[in-house]
């Protein structure tokens, strides 16, 4: 690397520049997680000085390699986190620190493992080389890893609410483990699919991933919906086969499956009736802060005022099993209030006073309690640095399973 500046200390700095960065960013976002848990925000004064920071020292190191574009290229990747992010923001799924922070961190470090942006690590497990990154850049990576962290964030997050404040729906939250007679036959339905796929993969001669789990998707529906005296045949047949060729990775194979359907069916209990009911509290109009995040949104029209409970897969399943698309659509009425991360304003607080008192709407307002996204920023970015792209990898496992 060729660096126009003579003073030998100066070139150490400029050429650790990146590890600078990097270490900005880890630090930065261990705070914003404390402050994120402690306080339920993620401070500007923060976020905005660490874009400002990326974007100046990115820009003195690409001065380094004589690469401008380099430079465009990494504030167009920084834009474009900010324009998901606030894709995200307006859709209610993220708040604003948590889009700010995300761009903070593009800003920091827009590029890993490339010849000027190198690892801090690097080693091989069974021959593959981590941190193990695809082909887009580094902070996608780390939005889908902060993404896939969030689940294993939440269980945790949910567990300790449900067993401080509602117990109880720790036996509903594992209520999915009673199934087992069920989860079994799951289990062999889609390892007889496998079987089946792989099969015809062979015969075929096609080593194309996404039409094997088409075909292994297809085989599980037919298998699951056919009569239980043929399943039994197919399944007793399909299990037989596998074992004969390789009992090792059958067996593996089923065991595996047999734990993925449980922690699924759990991560789904989870995501639906259990997050609901333990992030969930009433709340009296009167007593309703700037800044709280609704349950559902609130449609009002010239008759009454109400919530709306649907979900986007709920409308989606009922439009479905009705072929109505209209049943798609959110309500037409008027929306008052939403549920948005930012939360309740002082004129939305307002005007559900007004609503109150002109017995529009009851006294009781359901107020979801905001999940601290910040934790799961910070762990997908210590993934993406030392692991790589998870989903990345999990591509190439499933592709070394299959083929």
């Amino acid at each position: 690397m060729n660096i126009s500046i003579n003073n030998p200390e100066n070139d150490i700095m400029f050429v650790n520049i990146p590890f600078i960065t990097i270490i900005i960013a880890v630090i930065a976002c261990i705070y914003a997680s404390y402050s994120d848990l402690k306080y339920g925000l993620i401070k500007n004064k923060l976020t905005f000085p660490l874009i400002a920071i990326g974007i100046v020292l990115n820009g003195v190191y690409v001065l380094t390699t004589k690469d401008i574009f380099l430079f465009v290229e990494g504030c167009i990747v920084t834009g474009l986190v900010f324009v998901i992010g606030y894709v995200f923001w307006k859709m209610g799924a993220w708040a604003g620190g948590d889009v700010k922070l995300f761009t903070a961190v593009a800003a920091l470090i827009p590029f890993y493992a490339t010849a000027y942006y190198p690892t801090i690590v690097s080693y091989q497990i069974l021959g593959w080389q981590f941190p193990l990154l695809s082909l887009y850049q580094f902070p996608f990576t780390v939005i889908i890893n902060s993404i896939l962290s969030m689940l294993p964030f939440l269980l945790i997050f949910v567990f300790y609410i449900a067993i401080k404040n509602k117990p109880y729906l720790i036996g509903e939250l594992f209520s999915p483990l009673r199934k087992y007679n069920k989860n079994l036959v799951l289990t062999l339905v889609i390892s007889s699919s496998v079987t089946i796929a792989y099969y015809i993969s062979l015969e075929l001669k096609f080593q194309i991933i996404i039409l094997t789990l088409i075909l292994m998707y297809l085989l599980s529906t037919i298998i699951s919906k056919i009569p239980n005296k043929i399943k039994a045949i197919i399944l007793s047949i399909a299990t037989v086969y596998a074992l004969i060729n390789n009992w090792q990775i059958t067996i593996t194979g089923i065991v595996i499956i047999f734990i993925s359907i449980n922690i699924i069916a759990i991560i789904r209990k989870l995501l639906t009736s259990v997050s609901k009911q333990a992030l969930q509290e009433d709340y009296k109009i009167d007593d309703l802060k700037e800044g709280m995040i609704p349950a559902y949104n609130i449609y009002e029209n010239e008759e009454k005022a109400y919530e709306d409970k649907s979900t986007f897969f709920g409308r989606l399943k009922e439009g479905i099993s009705s072929g109505d698309v209209s049943k798609l659509n959110s309500p037409s009425d008027k929306l008052i209030i939403n549920t948005m991360a930012a939360g309740l304003t002082t004129k939305n607080i307002e005007y559900l006073r007004e609503l109150r008192d002109n017995k529009r709407i009851t006294d009781n307002f359901k107020i979801k309690r905001g999940v601290p996204f910040a934790p799961s920023i910070l762990i997908g970015l210590l993934i993406s640095l030392f692991i790589g792209d998870i989903a990345f990898i999990i591509e190439k496992i499933l592709f070394a399973i299959i083929y």
